[in-house]
């Protein structure tokens, strides 16, 4: 695989949607585990919005990954290697990103051990860190116009 341009749409849409399920996460009542489990539908919101921001982060890396240093990616987990390599990522960052691969990976293949506490505490506690792996993207490729393309 060549190295390409990283499409400016791709970024902003991923980014945006990212953005939108974790501000969805954030208007559940996260401030104690009874108020969350009130209405169960919490657990079925944060589950899939989650679910859908893990997806989306994890579509931006590897598309980041293949346009800009044509790597090809098969595990979700390949993505933090490969930019962590390319500089996007430093090493704390990385092991974040790596956890939410793996998360993810939970919640797609896995789905039925999650727990509603285990989503409650990653959804009151944790939700931050798939913000702020968005946000280093973001400034990332801010600061690497020159590898973007720009037609939306």
């Amino acid at each position: 695989m060549s190295p390409n341009r990283i499409s400016k749409r791709v970024v902003a849409d991923r980014l945006d949607w990212i953005e939108k399920m974790v501000r969805e996460i954030r208007t559940l009542p996260l401030e104690n585990y009874s108020s969350f489990t009130a209405d169960r539908r919490n657990f079925w919101s944060a589950e899939s919005c989650l679910r859908r921001a893990l997806e989306a982060l994890m579509d931006l890396g590897r598309h980041i990954a293949a346009k800009a240093f044509g790597v090809g990616i098969t595990e979700y987990k390949e993505i933090a290697d490969v930019l962590k390599a390319e500089g996007v990522f430093d090493h704390e960052s990385y092991l974040t990103f790596r956890t939410l691969a793996g998360y993810r990976n939970r919640m797609v293949h896995f789905y039925h051990e999650i727990s509603e506490h285990e989503l409650f505490d990653i959804c009151s506690g944790q939700i931050s860190d798939v913000s702020e792996m968005a946000n280093i993207i973001k400034d990332w490729t801010h600061r690497h116009q020159e590898l973007m393309d720009e037609r939306l």
